[in-house]
C-alpha cells in the first residue's frame, strides 16, 4: 500500500474508532460497508481493511450480507493503546483516566520495586538520562520533547523489571501520558517536584532499593491524581 493508501486506511481506522468508542455508533448497531464508504468517502476495500484491525480489537464483528457489528464493550480489548487513545479523545476522557491510573497504580509500584533487583547498568543510565532530559524540558516548558523523555522513563522502567508482562504494558502508559499532553490536563510547565520523584525512582532502582523504588512511584502516581483533579476543576 502506498503511503497515501495507508495515511487513508489509518484516517478511516481512526473515523471508526472514535465513532465506536464515542458511543455514536453503539454496541449491536449494524452498518453497511458501503455507508461507511459514503461516510468517510472512500472505497469498499478501505472500509474492509480497517473493519479487520477493528474486529482484532474485538471492537466490531462483520459478517456477509449482515453487515458490520459494534460489540458490546465488554468485549473489547480495552488495553490496546489505539482503543485507549480513541477513548481519551471521546466523551469518557475522564472516566478512562481515572480507569488507567488506578491501573498503572497496581502496576508500576510493582515493575519499580522488580526494576530495583533486575536492572541492567544501560537500564539505570536511561533512567537517569531521562529525567536529566524531563528537568531541561521541563524547566523550559516545551512539552514536546518533555513528553518524550517521560515516555522513555516508563518505558525503561517496565522494561527493566524483567517481566514481559509488565513490559507489555509501556503502550499503554505511553497513550496515557501523551493523552494528558494532548488535552491540556499537564501543567504548562511540568512541577519540578514531579520531576524530583522520578529521579528519586531512578536512584532507587540504581541503589538496588527495591521498597524506596516501589514508594517513589506510587508518590509519582499520586501527583498524577492531584494534577488531573487540579486540570479538572480549573
Amino acid at each position: 500500500m502506498s503511503d497515501t493508501g495507508e495515511s487513508l486506511h489509518g484516517d478511516v481506522l481512526d473515523g471508526l474508532g472514535l465513532l465506536v468508542t464515542g458511543g455514536e455508533l453503539a454496541p449491536g448497531q449494524v452498518v453497511r460497508a458501503e455507508q461507511l464508504g459514503a461516510r468517510f468517502g472512500v472505497s469498499r476495500t478501505v472500509v474492509r481493511e480497517a473493519v479487520r484491525v477493528l474486529e482484532s480489537m474485538g471492537l466490531v464483528t462483520s459478517r456477509r450480507r449482515v453487515g458490520v457489528t459494534v460489540a458490546p464493550r465488554e468485549d473489547w480489548n480495552v488495553h490496546d493503546p489505539r482503543v485507549i487513545r480513541w477513548r481519551l479523545d471521546g466523551p469518557g476522557r475522564e472516566e478512562q483516566l481515572r480507569t488507567l491510573t488506578e491501573l498503572r497504580g497496581g502496576v508500576e509500584p510493582v515493575a519499580a520495586g522488580l526494576a530495583a533487583t533486575r536492572a541492567t547498568p544501560e537500564q539505570c543510565g536511561e533512567l537517569q538520562r531521562s529525567v536529566m532530559d524531563m528537568a531541561v524540558h521541563g524547566r523550559s516548558g516545551d512539552l514536546g520533547p518533555y513528553l518524550e523523555a517521560d515516555v522513555r522513563f516508563h518505558a525503561t522502567l517496565l522494561a527493566a523489571s524483567g517481566n514481559e508482562m509488565l513490559a507489555a504494558f509501556s503502550g499503554m502508559v505511553g497513550e496515557v501520558l501523551a493523552g494528558r499532553t494532548r488535552h491540556d490536563l499537564m501543567p504548562t510547565k511540568p512541577e519540578p517536584a514531579a520531576i524530583r520523584l522520578h529521579a528519586d525512582v531512578a536512584e532507587a532502582v540504581q541503589a538496588g532499593d527495591a521498597a524506596g523504588a516501589e514508594r517513589a512511584m506510587r508518590a509519582i502516581l499520586a501527583e498524577v491524581d492531584d494534577a488531573m483533579r487540579a486540570a479538572g476543576s480549573a
